[in-house]
């Protein structure tokens, strides 16, 4: 790991304007997500034009110019447009022109999926580029309904980025662990404007282009699987839970996160959880979280750190790095 970066847009939403949209209070918001506010991008700001930015920032943290880059990859399920890929227009944007581009839907974890593929392209050959900044990027304000309360009180937008290279000696990323159950494939999802169902007036009529959830089954889902994947990380690797100082999971729902934790045996004050200003921001939670830790001075050198994310598929993914910049 060889920098961090993240950025928020300006807009400002908190629960009394989410409230006044859905039909409930803002005190029912906060006690059912653990969500105080989130921010939304600005009409003219894009996924690439969030994505490009934290990864300016990431950039600047590594002490690296974007035409040193050999890969550019972007986790997003919010692109800007089908195609090209987003990564492609962030390499534009950056000016990183020697870097291969691509993007990754994974979801909302998409995130540590890409750095998974990231470590091992940067194992083998793909070494030989240089290094890969990894983004996540959303902008879910564009494809929430706003009158659901299932879902517009927890999501937001945002972009989070790292910077990853090699490293000497144990540290950057160890492992990883990703599953995915596609007989859940129902649970998460926006259902129109793909080949399956083309966008039309009826689909547009029937509200089939906003992200739809459902939340009891997603919550069952993350509580049986999370656990699963974080315990069986940690066997593969031969590292006891109690070694591990830091837990960076997808910021979905504060609530629900609080659960995770005591069904993991971990302790809150290791458990870094600003979804309480950010909102579920997707692909972009965990290096937005990650990000935050670094710069607010909390990761210290050799420190384990567990990331786990889990979406739309359902897909589960988690992966132990070894702080170090």
């Amino acid at each position: 790991m060889w920098g961090t970066g993240s950025y928020l847009p300006d807009h400002l939403v908190d629960n009394q304007v989410i409230a006044a949209s859905t039909g409930v209070s803002p005190e029912w918001i906060e006690r059912k997500t653990g969500i105080l506010e989130r921010r939304y991008a600005a009409a003219h700001q894009a996924t690439s034009d969030l994505a490009a930015e934290a990864g300016r920032r990431a950039l600047e943290d590594a002490g690296l110019k974007a035409e040193e880059l050999g890969w550019v990859i972007v986790a997003t399920t919010t692109p800007d447009q089908p195609q090209p890929p987003t990564a492609a227009i962030v390499q534009q944007s950056l000016g990183a022109a020697r870097a291969a581009g691509f993007d990754v839907n994974a979801v909302c974890a998409g995130f540590v999926v890409a750095l998974d593929i990231a470590a091992r392209m940067l194992a083998g050959d793909g070494a030989s580029r240089g290094p890969a900044l990894v983004i996540g990027s959303e902008v879910y304000s564009r494809v929430i309904d706003p009158t659901d309360r299932r879902t517009a009180p927890l999501f937001g937008d945002g972009a989070g980025a790292v910077v990853l290279g090699p490293v000497s000696g144990q540290r950057g990323v160890l492992g990883s662990h990703s599953t995915t159950d596609s007989r859940l494939l129902d649970l998460i999802g926006i259902s129109a404007g793909g080949s399956r169902t083309p966008p039309s007036a009826e689909t547009l009529a029937r509200g089939e282009h906003f992200f739809r959830m459902r939340g009891r089954e997603v919550r069952a889902y993350v509580m049986r699987e999370l656990p699963r994947a974080v315990h069986a990380l940690l066997q593969d690797l031969s590292v006891p839970p109690d070694q591990v100082r830091h837990f960076i999971p997808h910021q979905a729902n504060g609530a629900m996160l609080g659960e995770v934790l005591e069904n993991l045996g971990l302790p809150r004050a290791r458990a870094h959880l600003p979804v309480g200003r950010h909102g579920n921001t997707g692909a972009a939670s965990v290096p937005l979280a990650l990000d935050h830790a670094h710069r607010s001075g909390e990761l210290s050198d050799g420190d384990l750190v567990l990331l786990a994310g889990f979406g739309g598929g359902m897909t589960m993914s988690a992966a132990l790095l070894a702080w170090g910049l």
